[in-house]
């Protein structure tokens, strides 16, 4: 999941997002520069060579110039091989540049199209883009899955970019209630999860919401790496089974998303966990994100807050007194 290239080379299911409190699980169920002083600062001047000469030797090196070949060590510097991280685009830890042309013995051909997304990149040059197919199976090879089913990745493709549209509708979400501030975010949330719109409304912060341009800067993918959270679920779940039992996420992801706090731009990370669900009856997948701020002491602050409006409004029935107070301006309105 979530894998964008930055860069352009040459030539279905639905998902549910768990609720801002995380106190419910999903239910249990992806297909997918060495830093070096130079020699030359290194060496000796030229004319103080290291090297004591014997003027009786037979084939001597000359006074001014050093023995060490440092011609030959730059080009052997140069014909290093390059790590494998070095390889790697620093915005997504994918391969760089991937090949559109088909993998050896590839039975299948695979599109090459690629599909643009709505999630802005962060240098403000468009949007990033989608793998095509034949990327997403090659990169899938290079990774060392090499049983992936070629006739299927089309398929992976499809689930892959409408789950990232899904996390980035979710992060939205976040920006829109807190991009203002802890106070804005407060005053926005304080009338519960379903009634968003009515308090900005309220408050007065429609243009505020609207005019909103966060980015995504990069993102890393880190499927072996269990989120806390995950991690408490699954806990939880070995002792509560049937409140919390669950399967694991199947992959999780870090996005680091550009904000503007007071004209400046200040990078949020978010976490995402990936949950499968059961099936609908028709064999549609369902998949479940947990998609929040990581944990600094601001992101606790916003987290606790969503979590504990919603609570509060709920147990207080708000909807109640939301619902009657509407009643009433409509009986007033017919009388």
């Amino acid at each position: 999941m979530g894998w964008f290239w930055a860069d352009t080379p040459s030539p279905a299911g639905r998902f549910l997002s768990t609720s801002p409190d995380g106190a419910r699980s999903p239910p249990p169920g992806c297909p997918m520069h060495k830093h070096q002083k130079s020699a030359n600062a290194m060496a000796p001047p030229p004319s103080a060579c290291p090297v004591k000469h014997d003027t009786s030797a037979a084939v001597a090196t000359p006074p001014s110039s050093c023995p060490v070949p440092h011609a030959s060590r730059a080009s052997a510097s140069d014909s290093e091989p390059q790590s494998a991280l070095s390889r790697l685009n620093p915005l997504n830890f994918m391969f760089q540049n991937l090949s559109q042309a088909p993998a050896p013995n590839q039975t299948h051909a695979l599109p090459l199209e690629r599909e643009p997304s709505t999630i802005p990149k962060g240098d403000g040059q468009g949007n990033w883009e989608y793998p095509s197919p034949q990327q997403m199976y090659n990169a899938l090879l290079r990774k060392g899955y090499t049983d992936t089913d070629v006739t299927a990745v089309e398929s992976m493709v499809g689930v892959h970019n409408f789950l990232n549209e899904g996390a980035w509708a979710e992060i939205m979400e976040w920006e829109r209630r807190f991009a203002g501030g802890l106070y804005k975010g407060w005053r926005k949330c304080s009338r519960g999860e379903g009634n968003f719109e009515s308090a900005v409304t309220k408050y007065g912060y429609e243009k505020e919401v609207d005019d909103l341009a966060p980015s995504l800067v990069r993102f890393q993918g880190r499927p072996q790496e269990m989120t806390p959270k995950a991690a408490m679920i699954q806990f939880m779940g070995r002792i509560y089974p049937s409140a919390f039992k669950t399967e694991p996420p199947f992959d999780r992801h870090d996005w680091y998303v550009s904000r503007d706090v007071n004209g400046q731009r200040k990078e949020i990370r978010y976490v995402i966990d990936y949950y499968s669900g059961e099936p609908e009856p028709t064999g549609e997948p369902v998949f479940y994100l947990d998609v929040r701020p990581a944990i600094t002491p601001t992101a606790a602050a916003e987290r606790a807050l969503r979590w504990g409006c919603d609570v509060w409004w709920r147990a207080s029935g708000g909807d109640a007194r939301e619902k009657a107070r509407q009643e009433a301006a409509i009986t007033k309105a017919l009388s």
